[in-house]
């Protein structure tokens, strides 16, 4: 039998946790996308945002930031009466706010990834934690990176969510030890 780390509750959690989770995240896409989920988690369970993330994908033109940067109120408003979706006001206008925002730093940095890899000298944390309770839910890393995303004009890029967001992206590893994908996750 596999171990995992033990937030792992049922199949949704589980294919990310085995397939995406603490694994590095290059494509520019996945990187936006991860970035809205996390933020349309804000309140909720994770679990949640996995059970609609084919929905949000279908109502978000699969997260393609260049498409989410130009929709209008109209649209926005549209997306607002799905009920397979988060229905917030700010978290679905947040999508337009924060694909402006990404694509701004891609102008800047050549690409998204170069920008978040940067605040760790494109170099992972692996983190060598025993039990998820020894897990922080932000640190010193995520307060900056936050904070710099937020005078970019970020939104939902709180502390919290913003480590989450790195674990999801791999840029930390906080899979605990014992955890099959522990290594998996490593930096090559």
């Amino acid at each position: 039998m596999k171990i995992r780390c033990d937030w792992v509750k049922d199949d949704f959690d589980k294919n990310y946790h085995d397939n995406e989770w603490c694994k590095i995240e290059k494509s520019e896409q996945k990187l936006f996308e991860l970035l809205i989920l996390e933020g349309m988690q804000a309140g909720l369970s994770w679990n949640i945002i996995l059970k609609r993330r084919k929905k949000f994908l279908e109502n978000f033109n699969n997260f393609d930031y260049n498409i989410c940067s130009k929709y209008t109120n109209d649209e926005l408003e549209e997306k607002l009466q799905n009920k397979d979706i988060i229905r917030h006001r700010l978290k679905i206008y947040s999508v337009r706010t924060n694909a402006i925002a990404f694509i701004e730093i891609q102008k800047e940095y050549g690409t998204f990834y170069n920008y978040i890899w940067s605040f760790v000298n494109f170099k992972q944390i692996n983190n060598k934690h025993k039990k998820i309770s020894d897990i922080p839910s932000k640190t010193e890393l995520s307060d900056t990176i936050s904070k710099d995303m937020k005078k970019r004009g970020f939104k939902f890029v709180g502390s919290t969510i913003i480590y989450s967001y790195l674990q999801a992206i791999g840029i930390i590893n906080d899979h605990i030890i014992t955890c099959f994908c522990y290594k998996n996750c490593l930096q090559n």
